[in-house]
């Protein structure tokens, strides 16, 4: 409990720059954390190996799901008469020590996993309109992802959340292009083949097929990721509750038009052969190709920077805590936290940027990340959370229809993430196996 009485310093930092931002402001976090490329990219091949029935029920029920559970987080903002500025504070004033550090663990599976996904993503990006203009260039996927990490270390030393509005307002209006560009070129290549080659069948065996599917589910819990809700509700202003829900609802409206889209013209259009990253996938026009690539690469560079966040929150708290015991200093960002900022921040950045180049899975990483870090926090908590914290009025209509919806949500969704665990792990192994480390995919 020690730990969680030093995150106070933690706390205090927060509100120093909490309450600024409009729900605009909230809106551009929301999206750009959750309708990224590293999550639209893959949602045609999560449907090819599920099929049309299943893979668009799974799809439009996710979808509904996410947005009722970030509702609810919104909801318990002030539950108790206090401000839960982080996912973890909002754990534990709910469940007590156990849900702080439960929280803590998914939240980090879900950031570090994300942003190996994100860096995967953004060096096949750049690398596509690298060999664009330079067709027998000799740079590899690991040139990218390291020249991308160097671009995110020098973003990470910017302080909070709320310093990124104006980058993730460009990635909000990145992601725009990228999808509409993506979805447009996506019906261009699929009228382009010849229709008769394209296969909706599921292949392989059916131990194979099963595997398949799992690792899809975590694909599309990969898909609507947002382990930083409360996060971004400290950055509004009052009301704060109300201008969250408008955040929301205004980003899902941007997921729906977008998200459901490209998972259905991605798949329509190659069919069983779709790549797990879905500009894998596309060949012309090229120059549409390459504006894909450099929406997807600007996008993800805000999002990147939203999930290293809870990380940076972490080590400041340790280090706010043991200066504040050793000295008086007022001003918030003295020259020594500058220096350690840079530090740790890099520290990190060589660790993500090593294993992404090392092992550059992009659908595996996807996967695995959806399962143990964004289930837990986006379907199973909220739900669980909700029904604890005793905001469910029995007597109510709405709340005897609350009550099992939240029960089903927690029970179905822990049992999404078992199976989605078990297909990433299984197909992880089999990439270790097929390929060497630091491939150039």
């Amino acid at each position: 409990m020690g730990s969680i009485a030093e995150a106070e310093v933690e706390r205090e930092a927060e509100e120093a720059v909490s309450g600024k931002g409009s729900w605009k402001h909230a809106a551009f976090h929301v999206a750009t954390t959750i309708a990224t490329p590293a999550a639209y990219a893959p949602l045609p091949f999560a449907l090819a190996s599920l099929g049309w029935p299943l893979g668009v029920t799974s799809l439009v029920s996710a979808t509904l799901a996410t947005w009722y559970s970030s509702i609810l987080i919104a909801s318990l903002w002030k539950w108790n008469g206090e401000k839960h500025i982080t996912y973890r504070h909002l754990a534990h004033s709910i469940f007590g020590f156990w849900g702080y550090w439960s929280v803590a663990f998914f939240q980090q599976v879900a950031s570090v996993g994300n942003n190996i996904a994100i860096q995967i993503a953004a060096g096949s990006s750049l690398k596509a309109v690298y060999k664009h203009y330079h067709k027998d260039g000799r740079l590899t996927v690991q040139h990218f992802i390291i020249f991308f990490g160097i671009f995110e270390l020098l973003l990470s030393q910017l302080p909070d959340i709320h310093s990124l509005r104006w980058v993730n307002a460009l990635c909000t209006f990145s992601t725009i292009g990228f999808a509409g560009t993506t979805i447009g070129v996506t019906i261009y290549n699929g009228k382009k083949i010849d229709r008769t080659t394209v296969s909706y069948s599921l292949q392989d065996s059916s131990a194979s097929k099963s595997f398949k599917a799992f690792n899809a589910l975590g694909i599309i819990a990969f898909s609507f990721g947002d382990a930083m809700l409360p996060e971004i509700q400290n950055t509004v202003r009052e009301p704060a509750k109300k201008n969250m829900y408008k955040s929301i609802s205004a980003a899902y409206s941007t997921i729906v038009l977008t998200y459901w889209q490209l998972a259905f013209s991605g798949y329509w259009a190659f069919g069983s052969q779709v790549q797990p990253y879905i500009l894998a996938s596309l060949s012309i026009p090229e120059w549409t190709v390459v504006m894909a690539n450099l929406f997807a690469a600007i996008q993800i560079s805000g999002c990147f920077q939203i999930y290293c966040r809870p990380t940076y929150a972490y080590f400041e708290e340790r280090m706010g805590s043991k200066s504040n015991k050793s000295t008086t200093t007022t001003s918030p960002f003295p020259l020594r936290n500058h220096l350690a900022r840079l530090s740790f921040t890099s520290i990190y950045m060589v660790l993500i940027t090593l294993i992404a180049a090392a092992m550059p899975f992009f659908g595996d990483f996807v996967s695995i990340c959806g399962a143990i870090g964004f289930t837990p926090l986006d379907f199973v908590f909220p739900a669980l959370a909700y029904l604890k914290a005793g905001s469910i009025v029995k007597t109510s209509k709405l709340g005897c229809l609350m009550r099992p919806l939240n029960i089903l949500i927690a029970i179905c969704f822990s049992i999404v993430a078992i199976l989605a665990c078990i297909g990433a792990i299984r197909f992880i192994v089999e990439d270790i196996k097929n390929y060497k480390f630091f491939h150039d995919m």
